[in-house]
């Protein structure tokens, strides 16, 4: 499983954002295509549409969690419980082991600092100022943790 934290890593460094990152290191587990699931990530890079809200790669891990355990009929509310509260336990997870779950926050962006829609380049610059491989890497490492049965570990906080 460590290749795949790794494919995370890589495809962030490749140019695509935190969350596209996640999803596509893992999206043959579920039957997606890499584009698939660039396309189905896309969006929540930047902390969502680069509004620095919830963090892509925490996204992303999220996105993951409906993929393993979302519910696929309306009236299943047991299996909404379930998928809620596992991405409860991943976000508490996620937040404990970097600071905050905010892209703002784990930026150390205010509120005054305006929001722009154009991403950065991606230069040795850019990664030097930015936590976002450490995200990339977190989170797929969360996910891993998950698969192979060290959710333990999270429930113990």
């Amino acid at each position: 499983m460590e290749e795949r934290i790794d494919k995370a890593v890589e495809l962030f460094k490749q140019g695509y954002n935190c969350s596209q990152s996640v999803v596509a290191a893992f999206a043959d587990m579920y039957g997606f295509t890499r584009e698939q699931a660039l396309k189905i990530a896309a969006s929540f890079g930047g902390g969502i549409g680069r509004m620095r809200e919830t963090c892509g790669a925490a996204c992303g891990l999220f996105i993951l969690a409906g993929l393993e355990t979302g519910a696929t009929e309306g009236a299943d509310r047991e299996g909404k419980a379930a998928n809620y509260a596992l991405v409860q336990q991943l976000a508490r997870e996620f937040k404990k082991r970097n600071g905050a779950l905010k892209c703002a926050d784990l930026l150390g962006l205010s509120e005054k600092d305006p929001i722009v829609f154009t991403p950065e380049a991606r230069s040795n610059t850019y990664y030097e100022k930015r936590p976002c491989v450490k995200m990339v890497e977190t989170a797929a490492r969360i996910w891993v943790d998950y698969m192979i049965g060290d959710l333990y570990k999270f429930k113990k906080d």
